[in-house]
């Protein structure tokens, strides 16, 4: 094999092994968002449903602002198992990858190359460390919805994380106002 090709394969696969250790940080990311809902039922009904949704997901009302018409919810966020084995079978063929492009080059340190494989589960290890976390859902009503325009009246904000938005809309079928 020619210089020329190793040194692009090299380079190549140092690109690849930047690229999935950002991914494998990422997979960590707080992704949390602020979106406004819109509900077509009265408002008392509508809150005793987010109620009986985050009761559900195992969230606890952490504490309630009546000055500014929001409640907090607290759960806890556990880490995805499956996620984890991923993150490490990927770590495992990027440091394979890695090593087998070195033991290529350095012929002479294959084996101590091959070991870092046996670093793979640091990967699972850290996503499984730093997913499990507690969580909280701001929900934010009209400051005086008495006063508002119908359409605005039935509206609530809710600050979230992403995933749990979206579970959110489709268990209580609300829609994002425009």
């Amino acid at each position: 094999m020619s210089v020329t090709s190793l040194a692009s394969t090299l380079v190549l696969t140092l690109l690849l092994a930047v690229g999935l250790f950002f991914f494998i940080r990422a997979s960590v990311k707080d992704r949390t968002q602020e979106v406004t809902l819109v509900f077509e039922q009265e408002e008392a009904s509508m809150l005793e449903q987010l109620q009986q949704y985050f009761a559900h997901r195992s969230y606890r009302v952490a504490s309630i602002d009546s000055a500014r018409n929001q409640v907090t919810y607290e759960g806890f966020v556990k880490p995805s198992i499956f996620l984890a084995v991923f993150l490490t079978l990927l770590a495992a063929i990027g440091i394979l990858c890695l090593a087998l492009v070195w033991s290529l080059l350095f012929p002479g340190l294959s084996s101590i190359f091959l070991v870092l494989v046996l670093l793979s589960p640091m990967a699972g290890i850290f996503y499984w460390k730093k997913a499990g976390r507690p969580e909280q859902v701001l929900l934010k009503l009209p400051e005086q919805p008495n006063k508002l325009p119908r359409e605005l009246q039935n509206q609530i904000t809710v600050v979230a994380h992403r995933d749990e938005l979206i579970e959110l809309q489709r268990s209580l079928k609300l829609k994002t106002s425009e």
